[in-house]
């Protein structure tokens, strides 16, 4: 098995010089991220060519897939820079920052729902349950967060992650020295993962957005991606072509499934617990960006938008800074339209929530430069 740093897919990708990043995983990650906004945005223009528009899966597999892929580059990096100790370390504070982030935007989502609601907007995304909680019972209702019985809309996604970076320290290891175990492990899990479900922390009628026992099936495939050269391997064999084939084909298939469906939602459970069409849609869809980084083409499109890899830099900033945007962009979109489609407004939303965001993550660096020579300066 392989042991380097850049392992597995990350051949694939370029190194930049300057920052010693992967600018090709920058760019698919601030890519996500951007299309996660716009698609939290009932009205947006965008979104209705995104990627859920046209697959049985959407921008949660991919980002999820992609978090796995960086954990591993991470994991290999400071392992190899430090010792395997350090990372465990460094993993482990990781997942504190991650609920920390977690409790701060679930509070800005109660805040940013309590300011809507006092300018007498109402939409159907606003998180009033949790404010009418937080109103009648304060202390009951925070307690019910910092322990992730309460997870308010869009912050349901950050108590997942917390939980892999927990695992990551088992799973990266495994990950490089036997793949095959990690993988059964990780299917047997995905495969009773629903009825572990109802032992997640949960307030009553109220469940996770998205069961961590089957989306850590997708965090995996990721890190193994990173860690063990399959796509070289498989793509080099003599049935290599048949299964880039069987890839187009699954793709093929789930987009005009999908476009014949039209708008139709389907079940909340299917995303929720990982469903498995949406694997192997994600699957086929992930095999073929393989073969987009190996040709180069991803290359050049992250050196052409180098604001998108911006937002992949700043992944958790940008995520707790688009879920505000989405939440506050969504509500007086529909709040301004009454809920109907306007094609003009939609645009509008659309490119005042990717202009915020973009705003948002441009602005920290000089921001976490002056803070510091502020402190200095007072000391």
């Amino acid at each position: 098995m392989l042991h380097a740093p850049r392992a597995g897919l990350a051949c694939c990708f370029n190194m930049s010089q300057s920052s010693k990043r992967l600018v090709e995983l920058d760019f698919f990650r601030g890519l996500v991220l951007l299309i996660i906004v716009v698609d939290h945005i009932g009205g947006s223009i965008l979104s209705r060519v995104t990627l859920h528009a046209y697959a049985l899966c959407d921008a949660a597999e991919v980002f999820v897939f992609l978090g796995g892929f960086a954990t591993a580059t991470a994991w290999a990096a400071l392992c190899a820079r430090r010792t395997e100790a350090a990372a465990r370390q460094r993993f482990i504070k990781r997942a504190f920052e991650i609920y920390r982030a977690f409790v701060v935007t679930a509070l800005l989502m109660l805040l940013v729902t309590a300011l809507l609601v006092a300018c007498n907007v109402d939409a159907p995304n606003l998180a009033t349950t949790d404010l009418d909680d937080l109103t009648l019972a304060p202390a009951a209702a925070l307690r019910d967060i910092v322990l992730l019985r309460r997870q308010p809309y869009l912050a349901g996604v950050l108590p997942m992650y917390a939980c892999f970076a927990l695992a990551a320290p088992l799973a990266l290891p495994l990950a490089r020295a036997r793949p095959w175990l990690l993988l059964a492990a990780s299917l047997a899990l995905w495969g009773v993962a629903p009825h572990a479900a109802p032992w997640l922390p949960h307030v009553e009628d109220v469940q996770w957005d998205f069961n961590p026992f089957s989306w850590q099936l997708m965090f995996v495939l990721g890190v193994i991606a990173q860690a063990q050269p399959v796509f070289q391997r498989v793509s080099a064999h003599r049935l290599g072509s048949l299964v880039t084939l069987a890839a187009l084909m699954v793709v093929a298939g789930a987009a005009i499934y999908r476009l014949q469906l039209g708008n139709v939602v389907l079940d909340g459970d299917f995303k929720r617990n990982l469903a498995w069409f949406r694997v192997l849609n994600f699957a086929g869809i992930g095999w073929l960006a393989a073969h987009v980084v190996r040709l180069g083409w991803a290359k050049r499109l992250a050196l052409a938008l180098p604001w998108v890899g911006l937002v992949g830099r700043k992944g958790m900033l940008a995520f707790v800074a688009g879920a505000v945007i989405s939440l506050t962009v969504d509500s007086v979109l529909y709040w301004y339209t009454d809920g109907y489609l306007d094609v003009p407004a939609g645009l509008v939303a659309d490119a005042v929530a990717i202009g915020a965001l973009l705003l948002v993550v441009r602005a920290s660096d000089p921001l976490r430069r002056l803070l510091p020579s502020r402190a200095k300066a007072s000391a």
